[in-house]
């Protein structure tokens, strides 16, 4: 079985080691719960690094009072042995108390890219995860972290993170591993009855459509959202958002759009709330 870690001295102890003896290191943070999508994050990592480490932690600051912390799903003996077999070569699983000590008052914010999208939906959420991956990155030192793009607005979040506190980490964004039928890869997909699962797929339905019509040369914000939309509409209980934003500051974008734009979409599926996206003029077509 994998190597475990729980004290945050002891993970720092090991990659310091690596480094020392000269191997590149890799990072994957998770909150468990893994599925292929958070395994091909692993592969990656491998591609990019000597050796490969990975987190699992379910972080309770970003999550909100209203929200699933405490039935998020929780499989470590599990989460580690398919680490193992992605080519990971140690897993740090900290407990709360360990992140969060006794008198913890440090919080991380990137306030303009807070503003948009998740942001306003949920309060507290990007601060929860700049916080935690701030103190990840300073324990794990030099490497290459790999996140996927399914968490856009968190990925762009921690880009700026690194960029603005001078961390020592590359960040790599990974392409959205995605179901047969399209679905994107979530450990929240495991909430889904049937039926919401079946129902969810509009999600990449109503993306593609968007691509074909870009690939056509439609290029107006409101006209691309709405063909995003419709699909969704028919079959989600809400859609929290659908946005045509910059790809860079996810500011919303109205009239004609460039030639590189960020549709990002929220919608919950009975209590299940997904998120997908598609940066038109970047992204291969769904």
């Amino acid at each position: 079985m994998i190597s475990t870690v729980v004290a945050a001295a002891e993970f720092r102890a090991f990659c310091d080691l690596q480094r020392a003896a000269g191997r590149r290191i890799g990072f994957v943070p998770t909150m468990g719960a893994l599925h292929d999508g958070h395994l091909a994050l692993v592969r990656a990592a491998k591609a990019e690094a000597d050796v490969v480490v990975a987190s699992v932690f379910v972080n309770p600051t970003q999550f909100g009072p209203n929200e699933d912390f405490s039935k998020y799903p929780r499989d470590l003996d599990g989460d580690r042995a398919k680490l193992a077999s992605a080519g990971c070569d140690l897993v740090f699983a900290p407990t709360a108390a360990e992140m969060y000590p006794t008198n913890d008052v440090t919080r991380v914010r990137v306030a303009p890219l807070e503003a948009f999208l998740c942001g306003p939906i949920r309060p507290g959420h990007f601060e929860g995860v700049a916080t935690v991956v701030s103190k990840f990155f300073h324990l794990v030192g030099p490497a290459t972290a790999v996140f996927g793009r399914k968490d856009y607005q968190q990925l762009a979040v921690l880009r700026a993170m690194v960029r603005d506190l001078f961390l020592p980490i590359t960040i790599v964004g990974h392409p959205i591993v995605r179901e047969a039928d399209g679905l994107a890869m979530s450990s929240r997909n495991a909430y889904l009855t049937p039926t919401q699962r079946h129902n969810a797929q509009a999600l990449s339905q109503g993306l593609r459509a968007a691509q074909q019509a870009f690939a056509q040369g439609v290029r107006g914000a409101d006209e691309l959202a709405a063909l995003v939309t419709a699909p969704i509409a028919a079959v989600a209980d809400s859609i929290d958002y659908v946005s045509v934003a910059d790809a860079d500051t996810l500011a919303p974008l109205t009239g004609p759009i460039g030639e590189r734009a960020l549709i990002a979409i929220a919608a919950r599926f009975g209590g299940t709330r997904l998120l997908d996206n598609v940066v038109l003029g970047e992204d291969a077509p769904l």
